[in-house]
């Protein structure tokens, strides 16, 4: 293999903004996240489910008379 190719690999340290932090390997010097999956919605259980079912008789109901013609 040729010299010099191939990039250098740090031990860095990644920090979350929700002050979660841990040790990884990078050719990055430092790396830092706005959300990860300790906070992240969708893995703590927090997410909101969005009913859709509002919307699709809103639809039906502006187009139920055009459709029936």
């Amino acid at each position: 293999m040729k010299a010099g190719t191939h990039p250098e690999y740090h031990t860095v340290t990644v920090v979350c903004a929700c002050g979660n932090s841990w040790k990884t390997r990078s050719t990055a010097r430092s790396i830092h996240l706005e959300i990860c999956a300790k906070c992240h919605p969708f893995f703590t259980g927090k997410q909101k489910l969005v009913d859709t079912a509002g919307r699709v008789e809103r639809f039906r109901a502006k187009y139920r008379g055009s459709a029936e013609s």
